[in-house]
């Protein structure tokens, strides 16, 4: 039983460190000027997947608004954004934006499309 409380006592201790460590950083401003520059043309300005260049693509690029793509998580989204996506014409960034960059842009999506977290 003191064991269980012991453990119990330094998990909760530990916890609001791993949750801080859980958030990414970003400066959504410089990451809109990198969204202007790489993601607008596919995306849109209004991050709904309109861009100029949507048209033109077999799959359609996400809409960065909709409750599918807001519900996903920071690491998610990174892992597209520096991957790719299979099967899409989203390509990988990796090797074109640094690592900076892309938190920029995660924090630019997620000022003007934050995720759903009443749900």
């Amino acid at each position: 039983m003191k064991l269980t409380l012991a453990v119990a006592i330094i998990l909760l201790a530990a916890a609001p460190s791993w949750i801080a460590a859980q958030v990414l950083r970003g400066n959504p401003k410089a990451g809109e000027t990198v969204y202007q520059q790489q993601c607008l043309r596919c995306h849109g300005a209004n991050l709904d997947g309109n861009g100029p260049d949507s048209r033109d693509l077999i799959v359609p690029p996400a809409d960065l608004r909709s409750p599918a793509s807001r519900s996903k998580t920071d690491w998610e989204l990174l892992v597209a954004i520096s991957n790719g996506v299979l099967f899409s014409p989203m390509h990988s960034f990796r090797g074109t934006l640094t690592d900076e960059q892309m938190l920029d842009v995660l924090s630019y999506i997620r000022f003007m499309s934050p995720p759903d977290i009443t749900s």
